[in-house]
């Protein structure tokens, strides 16, 4: 991810936690999903290192539910988090879990999404999963997308993010 500090103190992740369901297939993969499923605007959820099950994660679904919206947060590392205990980690990790194949199976999830009558689809990505919506954003699969804190994601990512379907682009450096 961008720094060590990524890393360091991960979340215990919880299978059980959050408000909303786990589907066993939702376009193909397994999901959290949480908010009306009648809802005609949706937010795609993608992961950090530490996958779907981070408590952390699951309350943001739930809050952004409660504003209407059906939220997905897909297994796109297949079970397999980061861990911290692993000597070969984390370039090892980052070796299996490359963001542009969980990109490609994002686009069975927005297919399924569509299918289901959601006409405006968002997505937000955290650290490892900013790459998967920059490439969302760029192929036009999505109308928002929000990356928090993202790695693997270059300035051309951004420029062609920023061009994509006229979207604004907000950028700020943080120091330490």
């Amino acid at each position: 991810m961008a720094c060590s500090q990524c890393w360091e103190n991960p979340p215990a992740l919880d299978a059980a936690g959050g408000g909303g369901r786990v589907l066993v297939d939702f376009g193909g993969q397994q999901a959290y999903v949480a908010g009306s499923a009648d809802s005609k605007a949706a937010v795609l959820l993608v992961c950090d290192a530490f996958g779907f099950e981070a408590p952390n994660l699951r309350k943001i679904a739930d809050r952004v539910a409660l504003s209407g919206y059906f939220v997905v947060v897909p297994d796109f590392i297949h079970r397999d988090p980061y861990q911290p205990d692993n000597p070969n980690n984390p370039g090892m990790w980052v070796q299996a879990h490359n963001p542009l194949e969980a990109f490609e199976e994002a686009k069975p999830i927005i297919a399924a999404l569509k299918d289901k009558g959601v006409s405006t689809i968002g997505a937000a990505g955290y650290c490892w999963g900013a790459k998967v919506v920059a490439e969302l954003a760029k192929a036009h699969e999505i109308q928002a997308a929000v990356m928090l804190h993202p790695s693997f994601v270059t300035v051309d990512d951004i420029k062609a993010t920023s061009r994509a379907r006229g979207s604004w682009v907000a950028r700020r450096s943080w120091q330490r």
